[in-house]
C-alpha cells in the first residue's frame, strides 16, 4: 500500500510538474508575444512619425495641392498634422468633394490596392500639413513584413470603406440640412476617440457645399439657420460646432 502511495505521489508529483512546465512554457510565450506586440507597435509609431528609406517628411501650406488627378500614383501620405481635401473633378470640370483626412489618416493609399498608374482624384490642404511622404515600393515592403503596421492599415482601410458607404446612403436617403450636419459634426470629429476638435479651421460655404453635394445658396441658407438655434457659431471663417447640432441628424 505505501509503495502504491508512493507511486501514486510520484505520478501526481510528476503530472503537476508537467502542468508546471507547460504553464512556463505558455507563459513564457505570452510574455514573448507581448515584447513583439509592443516592439512592433514602437516601431509602427517610429515608421510613421520619422523620415528614412523611401520617406521624407513635407510641410504644405494651407490650400497647396498636394497631389493632382491624372499624376503618377507613386506615393503614399500619412497625414501628421492638418486637414486635407480629396476631391474628384468631371470631364466637364464639376467638382465633388470626396473626403476629408485629418491627422493619423492616408492620403493616396488607392495606389497600393489598384494597377492604375495615375491618380484619380485630387488632394488639396485645407490647414497647414506635416505629411510623411512614403514611396510605394516602401509602403508594400512594409506592409509585407510588419504585421502590427499591416493591421494599422487594413483597419485605416475598413474604416475608409465605412465612411464610404455611410456617405452613399447620406447622399440617398438624408436632405441637404442633415448632410450639412452630418459634414460640419464630421469635420469637428464628434463620435470619434478624444475630444472633439469643436472649432473647424477656417471653410468657405462653397467648399462645404461641394462637401454636401448642394447649392452654395442652400448651405448658406441651413448654416444660417444653425447658428439662430445655437447649433453652430462662425466669425472671421471659423466654425465652432457644439453637440446640440446631432439633433438635426438624429431628428427624423
Amino acid at each position: 500500500m505505501r509503495a502504491a502511495g508512493a507511486k501514486t505521489a510520484k505520478s501526481n508529483g510528476q503530472a503537476a510538474a508537467r502542468v508546471n512546465r507547460r504553464a512556463a512554457v505558455i507563459s513564457g510565450r505570452q510574455k514573448g508575444a507581448e515584447r513583439r506586440v509592443k516592439d512592433t507597435g514602437f516601431r509602427v509609431a517610429d515608421f510613421l512619425a520619422e523620415a528614412g528609406l523611401g520617406k521624407v517628411v513635407v510641410h504644405i501650406p494651407k490650400d497647396t495641392t498636394v497631389f493632382s488627378q491624372g499624376d503618377a500614383a507613386d506615393t503614399i501620405f500619412h497625414i501628421q498634422k492638418g486637414k486635407i481635401k480629396i476631391a474628384v473633378v468631371s470631364a466637364q470640370g464639376k467638382e465633388a468633394t470626396v473626403a476629408v483626412l485629418s491627422a493619423g489618416q492616408f492620403a493616396g493609399e488607392e495606389c497600393i490596392a489598384i494597377s492604375h498608374p495615375l491618380r484619380l482624384v485630387t488632394a488639396t490642404a485645407l490647414t497647414d500639413c506635416v505629411l510623411l511622404k512614403i514611396r510605394k515600393k516602401e509602403m508594400v515592403r512594409v506592409l509585407a513584413h510588419d504585421q502590427a503596421f499591416s493591421d494599422v492599415f487594413v483597419t485605416f482601410l475598413l474604416a475608409r470603406n465605412a465612411r464610404t458607404q455611410e456617405d452613399l446612403i447620406d447622399q440617398l436617403f438624408n436632405s441637404s440640412e442633415k448632410r450639412l450636419a452630418r459634414v460640419l459634426l464630421l469635420l469637428a470629429q464628434f463620435g470619434k476617440e478624444g475630444k472633439p476638435e469643436v472649432v473647424i479651421p477656417k471653410l468657405s460655404q462653397e467648399s462645404l457645399a461641394k462637401m454636401v453635394g448642394t447649392t452654395r445658396s442652400r448651405t448658406s441658407f441651413f448654416m444660417n439657420r444653425f447658428r439662430k438655434m445655437g447649433f453652430i457659431e462662425y466669425e472671421g471663417g471659423e466654425i465652432k460646432v457644439h453637440s446640440s447640432l446631432l439633433t438635426v441628424v438624429l431628428n427624423d
